[in-house]
């Protein structure tokens, strides 16, 4: 058991029945009152993000859990296969346990969030940056650089990303995974 002075961005805890891990959190004093703290819990089990206000001392029920890096090998019928990278074991995650997958490659490594207790895969988490090839741009229309434009792509995973009009086929880009947003080329 813990205290809301304990919370912490990346914290699992067990509330109502399931899993959430923090996402955001903000410790509020108002002028008048008790203190509070706002935070965004996302479900590990559904994906849902909900908002949730805990009066400042309550208990919380962390979880104990273990990142371990794991090695993205393929896709199949069944789900998303990784290899970990200290034991070699094999494991398949269902596609709702990873998110933003089109931005996985084959041979990238990820960080899966394991319950210590149960030894069960709870998520798939990416590194924050990247670096993907550009397999399909249409090209950039000279002189069109008003509002700062830009174009859809489509990289070698698979996914769509919108990035600036002097991108061009078979460059190499950096993708931030948390908001799917283009951050520069890499040479």
């Amino acid at each position: 058991m813990a205290t809301t002075a304990d919370i912490r961005n990346g914290l699992v805890l067990n509330y109502n029945n399931d899993l959430f891990q923090i996402t955001e959190f903000q410790h509020v004093k108002p002028g008048k009152g008790a203190a509070f703290v706002r935070t965004k819990l996302k479900s590990l089990t559904t994906g849902r993000v909900i908002d949730n206000t805990f009066n400042s001392g309550a208990t919380i029920y962390p979880v104990r859990v273990e990142r371990r890096k794991f090695q993205y090998l393929y896709k199949d019928e069944a789900g998303y296969n990784f290899m970990d990278q200290e034991s070699f074991d094999q494991i398949n995650l269902d596609d709702k346990l990873v998110e933003g997958a089109d931005l996985m490659k084959e041979g990238q490594e990820v960080e899966i969030l394991i319950n210590a207790d149960s030894d069960t895969p709870l998520s798939c988490e990416l590194p924050p940056f990247v670096e993907l090839e550009v397999t399909y741009a249409e090209p950039g229309i000279k002189g069109d650089t008003a509002n700062s434009p830009k174009k859809r792509v489509e990289v070698e995973s698979g996914a769509k990303i919108m990035v600036p009009l002097f991108i061009e086929s078979g460059q190499k880009i950096r993708v931030d995974t948390r908001t799917r947003d283009y951050v520069e080329r890499v040479k």
